[in-house]
């Protein structure tokens, strides 16, 4: 058999095992035999070519798969963080956009608004919480309410708060995505006129420095939670070529793993609200470092580590293709 022949064959065969491997014991066992035929074949055939090797390379990959053991549940592991959580917010880069974006304008609605309308934000924050910040502020200590309770109990409160939060503003995107959207709307409203309080009494910077040590993780999380739910949303809405149970089943698999990848996000944000933020006296430089990093982490395995490893998954379909 020519060597074109061979490789129009079994091409397609080899990119589903490659990009979509079974998870079963069983079939991925049967892949692996008839991916040793195959190298045999080429080996006695074409000892020389880029497809020997390639099937090589292959042969040897799911020989490792199929007989790991301990290793196997780490790797799985690290297989999740490393390229399940990446590819899975990749394929949903434009909803997280359209979070962000409608997030944003709603903040800047919500400081705005507090800027014009002195009501405003006692409307969204309630009097007895403006009235004890403009009480803190008096006192010289405009951000005591973080210095109050305990560092442990009130990490361990608002962790479970917001991780309670974070699963409803995904489970709400089930009711065609408008609950979620609500929410989302509700927050970034809230965190305007709350920044706005600051601004205008001349504590605008400082409030940045500040609530951001673990606002910057925090909200960021919450407005991915919210894509999480349009995801859910969408994929019942609009299920495409699919049947919609089945595209429903995929959109809410993909929202989850979404939401899981969140978790040590907010156990950080809430570590730094109960130990750190409590220190906002701490040097400025302090404060605007850890808010970078906060950003920096955000941005890169939300956003430009995702495009990376998609790169580097067509750049190995292409090579394999031209094998």
């Amino acid at each position: 058999m020519r060597e074109a022949l061979f490789i129009k064959r079994n091409k397609d065969r080899w990119l589903k095992s490659q990009e979509m491997p079974s998870e079963d014991p069983d079939e991925t066992a049967v892949e692996f035999t008839r991916l040793v035929d195959d190298l045999s074949y080429a080996k006695t055939f074409y000892p020389h070519s880029r497809v020997t090797r390639y099937l090589n390379a292959r042969a040897s990959q799911t020989y490792m798969g199929i007989y790991q053991n301990r290793r196997e549940d780490r790797n799985r592991l690290a297989e999740f963080w490393k390229y399940t959580v990446p590819r899975t917010v990749r394929k949903h880069h434009a909803v997280l956009l359209f979070c962000a974006l409608f997030f944003i304008v709603f903040f800047a609605v919500g400081f705005y608004s507090s800027r014009h309308d002195e009501s405003f934000v006692r409307e969204m924050l309630t009097d007895r919480y403006v009235n004890m910040t403009e009480e803190n502020i008096e006192k010289g200590q405009p951000f005591g309410v973080y210095a109050e309770g305990g560092a442990l109990l009130m990490w361990l409160g608002i962790m479970i708060n917001n991780l309670f939060v974070s699963f409803t503003y995904f489970a709400r995107g089930i009711v065609l995505c408008f609950p979620t959207m609500i929410a989302l709307l509700n927050e970034g409203v809230r965190l305007g006129a709350f920044e706005e309080m600051f601004f205008a009494k001349g504590l605008g910077l400082q409030s940045v420095l500040t609530v951001f040590i673990h606002g910057t993780l925090e909200i960021s999380a919450i407005v991915i939670s919210g894509a999480a739910g349009i995801v859910l949303g969408k994929s019942w809405m609009f299920p495409g070529t699919k049947k919609r149970l089945k595209a429903f089943t995929e959109g809410a698999k993909e929202g989850v793993i979404i939401l899981v990848s969140l978790i040590p996000v907010f156990m950080i944000a809430a570590f730094f609200e109960g130990f750190v933020t409590r220190y906002y006296t701490m040097p400025q430089w302090l404060s605007a470092l850890i808010l970078l990093c906060s950003v920096s982490y955000i941005g890169w395995y939300y956003i430009i580590y995702p495009i990376q490893v998609q790169k580097n998954m067509k750049m190995t379909r292409e090579n394999s293709a031209s094998a």
